[in-house]
């Protein structure tokens, strides 16, 4: 990575059909399941990531956990503090308090993280990784916006986890068989408008892959995200008007025998202007043996069987700074 730090880091436009972007309408209504189901695999063992139209999350629950999230990130520190990231990874984090890698700049970015609650408003307190979320006890128009995203970006996960089954050739259920209690996490993400003088090492977050088994993204009209293509170009992926973009994670990949691509990307928020993106981590019950042999007998992946909770734990302590770092590979 280049050390010119009067500039940020560059990308090139997007290559056409570089990342694909799939009606997924025909999966959710049963009209064509097995023809979406062939797009998603294409686009998941070739790139990795995807543009997904005709998600089926209205308009007006996406405004509205954009709405909440900005006026939470424009509260003054102490308000923000108030509901400070737990040991469970549950509030706010604040600027500075992530890096993707440890020999990077931390992220120019703020995050408020939770997760998920069963139907009487309780969390799961099984796993490190998850516990009572922490909501602003003055904006409970923010924690009804957080859910309502939330319940809608879990049913658009599984949907897609669904058609990536079909499309290996499997049964619709493959990796959703375990995923009652899910680790999966929802956050709000904020970015400020990145100077051209904090240089082409600094990143809004900087190059990653991600941790779990999908991630879905509404990204706001700003711009900034960039995934790598496989020839190791960085290219653009500009927003696109009512799709949302979704993600192979590390834990895919691994559970498909690396059928699956989870490909790298980072965000540079060259915009002169603020960005906020709204993110689902879907991830099954930490419980949930990781194993590609299991699935894939002649899968190449030699990757010892791994629980989702024990992989996760180590790659959070990894990447958080008020965490303390696995000293070794969980498996």
């Amino acid at each position: 990575m280049t050390s010119d730090r009067s500039r940020h880091a560059t990308a090139h436009r997007l290559d056409a059909d570089a990342i694909p972007v799939i009606d997924i309408g025909p999966l959710r209504d049963g009209s064509d399941p097995q023809g979406v189901a062939a797009a998603l695999y294409r686009a998941s063992r070739d790139v990795g990531f995807l543009y997904v139209a005709n998600h089926g999350i209205p308009a007006f629950v996406l405004a509205q956990a954009q709405s909440q999230a900005m006026a939470f990130f424009r509260r003054p520190p102490s308000a923000k503090q108030s509901v400070a990231i737990s040991a469970q990874h549950r509030g706010f984090l604040s600027m500075g308090a992530a890096r993707m890698q440890r020999d990077l700049l931390p992220d120019l970015k703020e995050s408020f993280v939770w997760g998920y609650e069963d139907a009487r408003g309780q969390t799961p307190q099984d796993h490190p990784l998850r516990g009572a979320n922490r909501w602003p006890q003055d904006m409970p128009e923010l924690r009804a916006a957080a859910l309502a995203f939330y319940t809608q970006a879990d049913a658009v996960a599984r949907q897609l986890l669904e058609g990536f089954a079909l499309g290996l050739g499997q049964a619709p259920n493959l990796f959703l068989q375990t995923s009652s209690r899910p680790m999966s996490r929802a956050a709000f993400v904020y970015y400020p408008a990145q100077p051209a003088t904090s240089g082409a090492e600094q990143f809004g977050v900087g190059p990653h892959t991600d941790f779990g088994v999908l991630t879905v993204l509404c990204q706001d009209d700003t711009g900034g995200l960039q995934v790598q293509h496989a020839d190791g170009r960085w290219v653009h992926a500009p927003p696109i008007a009512d799709t949302l973009v979704v993600n192979v994670g590390d834990l895919l990949a691994r559970w498909t025998g690396h059928r699956c691509r989870s490909t790298p990307h980072r965000v540079v928020n060259r915009s002169g202007r603020e960005r906020l993106s709204l993110v689902l981590a879907f991830d099954p019950d930490p419980d949930t043996v990781i194993d590609p042999r299991a699935l894939f007998p002649d899968a190449a992946d030699t990757s010892a069987p791994i629980r989702c909770g024990d992989y996760l734990q180590w790659r959070f302590g990894q990447s958080f700074d008020y965490r303390e770092p696995a000293a070794t590979h969980p498996a």
